[in-house]
């Protein structure tokens, strides 16, 4: 980059960069990239901007976060049609972690046409302060809290507008083996962080009349009122009351998939609610037909249930 564009990107600092080293500007001003090729004057600024940074973090020589942090740009983009997450990755010549991080993604699912993303101008690791998701809490737990050395504080509006949110970045960084799974392999999550499987999928007698019959998904115990959590991204569909399951609720994800929680002490989300993988949705009871406290979770296929075991990831197992 010349004496200009290097004045544009201090200057871009200048106004962008408060107390947090960051004060990103609101989503309406961020410097807009309409094309991605060189026709585009903010495409071409923006791959300015990284490969500067590329060679700053290849003759890396003690600079610090912060530093990094001074030349540091965010642009605006809303996806093509047929774009996905690896192929803007690759086009703007920056690891999809770094995309997938700044914009808060679960996996590499494929962009709606006109998705609004940021996209930074250096390679790294985006973890924010309050994660709200499975895979932001696998990425915080591994790399937060951070020392100065290795990350700076940024507030960032989010691509979809709203208020400004703290952000830790991490320069030069990427997935490690775990997180790439993580992400790569979204699937259903448990939705107990701990628990004891009492009963598997499949034929079996029931503890309540003696009786054989076909378990339609897994029994898991842990203590009244253990929180639960969706298992994955989707709807809640039904909310109610039944005489075998309980207090019981049911999450319908995409239009294949939906998952069923039985059994709950109290229900902790309402009817038509969107929400995430990880967002709390009840607490661990013994309503209905149950032995003890436990968590009766089902997956099904369309309307036909699952092995829930051969669908879940669970971190740390």
């Amino acid at each position: 980059m010349g004496k200009t564009g290097k004045g544009l990107a201090l200057a871009f600092f200048l106004i962008l960069f408060q107390p947090l080293h960051s004060g990103l500007r609101a989503d309406s001003e961020y410097p807009p990239i309409r094309r991605l090729d060189s026709t585009d004057t903010g495409f071409r600024q923006y791959i300015a901007d990284v490969e500067l940074n590329r060679r700053r973090l290849f003759t890396r020589s003690g600079e610090s976060p912060v530093q990094f942090a001074e030349l540091f740009t965010v642009y605006r983009y809303a996806s093509g049609p047929g774009e996905d997450l690896f192929s803007l990755a690759a086009r703007c010549n920056i690891p999809y972690s770094a995309l997938a991080t700044l914009n808060r993604l679960d996996g590499p699912a494929t962009l709606d046409e006109g998705t609004v993303l940021l996209l930074p101008s250096c390679p790294g690791v985006f973890i924010p302060a309050a994660p709200r998701s499975d895979f932001e809490q696998v990425l915080a737990s591994a790399r937060l809290p951070a020392r100065e050395a290795e990350a700076v504080a940024l507030s960032i509006t989010p691509a979809h507008g709203g208020a400004s949110e703290t952000v830790y970045f991490f320069p030069g960084a990427d997935f490690n083996g775990t997180e790439r799974i993580f992400f790569l392999n979204p699937g259903f999550r448990f939705p107990l962080r701990s628990f004891r499987l009492t009963s598997a999928f499949g034929p079996r007698q029931s503890p309540i009349t003696g009786n054989p019959h076909t378990h339609r998904g897994i029994d898991m115990a842990a203590p009244l009122g253990t929180e639960v959590f969706a298992a994955g991204e989707g709807t809640v569909t039904e909310i109610g009351e039944d005489p075998v399951y309980g207090k019981y609720v049911i999450i319908k994800h995409g239009t294949k998939w939906a998952s069923l929680y039985g059994h709950l002490q109290k229900v902790e989300t309402t009817l038509r609610s969107q929400v995430r993988s990880s967002t709390l949705i009840g607490r661990v009871g013994s309503t209905g037909q149950s032995t003890g406290p436990h968590l009766h979770f089902e997956l099904r296929e369309n309307g036909i249930a699952q092995d829930p075991k051969k669908h879940l990831f669970r971190y740390g197992n």
